[in-house]
């Protein structure tokens, strides 16, 4: 049986880590790097990183902190923001990505992902997808979650997927920050409608959260969180330990 996967997100911004709540009031955590070596050595399964305010200040990804990241952890490392071109993707994964998360340049360039899957191939494109529900309509957000685009959530990713996108990482803006657990209504629908990993991201707030997901949707692949994680409230090898008893299966270290 494929384990499911737990996956810390560092938000970094002006070369920090940071965390807010629905994406908005920005509060300084650690050093990207410190915090890297911290989850890579405390059981985590992959790492994401995204350099969160790239996009909406229209630059390149920092990666010269990147790299360091890279150099540091010994477990698969996803990376987003900026990334705009198939020359972003070249250089963010020869800083050492594993996988290339995109949105905001998805939206604006449509091939994009079909253009970087055929280079690089479908396992190492990741749709990251910000959605917000909107009188009712699950909305995809550009620009860090600043931006309502209009268009409809799982349509979109349908398109993504089918266009290359390997896996999919939902961004729940509703539950993001919020802790009072994974968006399930929102996450059902986007399984039901790909058949690639789907990883949960905002709202877990405690170790019930990680279960409650898994149960309720074993199609789920991965969760991910930051606060939670960052600021010492679940240890990844409790929450791990936690799910094995409750017949998840998980990597144990």
């Amino acid at each position: 049986m494929i384990t499911k996967r737990i996956i810390p997100c560092l938000d970094v911004k002006d070369g920090r880590v940071v965390k807010g709540v629905n994406f908005l009031g920005l509060a300084d955590v650690s050093s990207p790097v410190s915090l890297a070596k911290y989850y890579s050595e405390a059981g985590a399964d992959e790492l994401v990183f995204y350099d969160i305010t790239a996009s909406a200040e229209g630059r390149a990804l920092f990666t010269d902190i990147l790299c360091e990241v890279a150099r540091t952890i010994f477990i698969p490392l996803t990376v987003g923001g900026g990334i705009n071109t198939v020359a972003d993707f070249d250089r963010v994964l020869k800083c050492g990505a594993d996988k290339v998360s995109v949105n905001s340049g998805a939206i604006r360039n449509p091939g994009l992902i079909a253009e970087a899957a055929k280079l690089y191939g479908d396992q190492c494109v990741v749709i990251s997808a910000d959605v917000k529900r909107v009188d009712g309509v699950f909305r995809v957000f550009a620009k860090g979650g600043r931006e309502n685009t209009g268009m409809e959530a799982i349509e979109w990713i349908k398109r993504c997927v089918g266009n290359g996108a390997g896996e999919v990482v939902l961004n729940s803006i509703d539950t993001d920050g919020v802790k009072g657990g994974f968006d399930l209504e929102m996450l059902e629908a986007v399984t039901n409608a790909v058949n690639v990993p789907v990883i949960a991201s905002g709202g877990a707030g405690c170790i019930d959260h990680f279960t409650e997901l898994f149960k309720a949707l074993p199609k789920v692949d991965a969760g991910l969180a930051a606060s939670i994680f960052h600021f010492g409230e679940v240890r990844i090898n409790d929450l791990k330990q936690t799910l094995a008893e409750n017949g998840i299966p998980v990597r144990l270290s």
